[in-house]
């Protein structure tokens, strides 16, 4: 007990050891015994000259004994509680101790379901823990994840379709940037503009020509309003000044076979995609939009290449619940980032035709904000 101050010791000096039972001596008395002792240091009379002399001398000398017991046990108990308070770095550094779980919002077979699988695999071998994927299309693999556990043990690999998910979706049950912590972008898939063989444009400048003479009659398809393909469509349209209508489709694979077609004169598809259609005459492919050609369609320029200022970066990112710990997020960060620069998963990652990536979590956690901002005010071209 803090309480309790006594301590077994012997008395110093000529002192006898209190008693139980022992009288109280007030304040009061210690300080004129005090006075009385220096008194007759000065002369040169004993402290111990009688009983009550040795009573107090013991309460004198036992004090500061005392005083120091209670001090090292308020301390101690103090430490206790501040360790307990304070960021658990060793536990960050021991993480994970158990099974980790890598939500997908998207079916098994999915590029972002085989990006997570490879993943997995690697976390597995360098943690020396279980880490499985678990598929939950929809909102409710996204909503789960922002109510799991603060611990850093549910995390998910999603595509930038997270930051729209307000937009599209009324009293959504939480916040794509209040509810998650970014961890790292994990890739981008690169985009290509397509276009079918029968539209009169064989660049990017004559397509914007022609878009722009004749305003609100050509259109692009798209796999929905959450998806890539409409982001890149609908940035395609505020960068260029165009006015092009958008035509959503039920899946990618029914947004591509529009534009062969003729349903739909544009579309912006993954690069092995626009390879193989391209080369079967079947679309024509106009620009990437990358910062740099790609070594996939070496005679396909890039958009800035083309004329227009224009870069879209279809990522797909892990995060996790925005409570986690900041050490175990950065600790995450570090390992999967490491996992990322291994020559095994980049050709993992090239037989999917997407590219690795990698952020702090605070960049990452930007990148989150500012697209969703920026997406905010280019969705309103499109419900207004």
């Amino acid at each position: 007990m803090l309480g309790d101050l006594s301590i077994n010791a012997q008395p110093l000096g000529c002192h006898a050891p209190l008693q139980a039972g022992h009288p109280v001596i007030t304040p009061r008395q210690v300080e004129a015994k005090a006075s009385q002792t220096r008194r007759s240091e000065v002369t040169g009379s004993s402290a111990c000259a009688d009983d009550d002399d040795a009573e107090y001398g013991n309460v004198l000398a036992l004090a500061p004994m005392r005083i120091g017991m209670a001090f090292f046990r308020v301390l101690a108990l103090a430490l206790t509680f501040a360790g307990a308070a304070l960021p658990t770095s060793s536990w960050a550094q021991a993480f994970p101790s158990q099974r980790v779980t890598i939500v997908v919002p998207f079916g098994a077979g999915s590029v972002t379901d085989i990006m997570a699988r490879i993943l997995a695999d690697e976390t597995s071998k360098h943690w020396g823990q279980q880490v499985i994927v678990e598929n939950r299309p929809g909102l409710a693999g996204t909503g789960a994840v922002a109510k799991a556990a603060a611990d850093g043990y549910t995390l998910m690999l999603t595509s930038n379709g997270h930051t729209v998910a307000a937009l599209v979706n009324k009293n959504l049950p939480f916040d794509p940037v209040k509810d998650f912590a970014g961890i790292t972008r994990v890739s981008s898939a690169p985009l290509c503009l397509i276009v079918n063989p029968e539209v009169q444009a064989k660049s990017v400048k004559e397509l914007l020509a022609l878009a722009k003479a004749k305003p609100g009659t050509l259109n692009f398809s798209s796999a929905g309003l959450a998806s890539t393909t409409f982001i890149a469509g609908a940035l395609f349209r505020r960068a260029a000044g165009i006015d092009i209508m958008h035509v959503p489709f039920k899946s990618a694979p029914d947004a591509v076979t529009a534009v062969v077609r003729g349903d739909a004169q544009m579309y912006f598809v993954p690069i092995n995609l626009s390879k193989e259609m391209a080369e079967a005459g079947k679309v024509r492919a106009l620009a990437v939009a990358t910062p740099q050609r790609l070594a996939e369609l070496p005679d396909v320029p890039t958009f800035r290449e083309a004329g227009l200022d224009f870069v879209y970066d279809s990522w797909f990112g892990l995060m996790t619940e925005s409570g986690v710990p900041r050490d175990v997020v950065h600790k995450i960060n570090r390992d999967v980032v490491a996992i990322l620069q291994s020559p095994e998963v980049k050709t993992k990652f090239a037989a999917q035709f997407v590219l690795p990536r990698a952020d702090t979590p605070e960049e990452f956690d930007r990148i989150i904000r500012d697209e969703t901002a920026q997406l905010t005010e280019v969705f309103k071209d499109f419900t207004q």
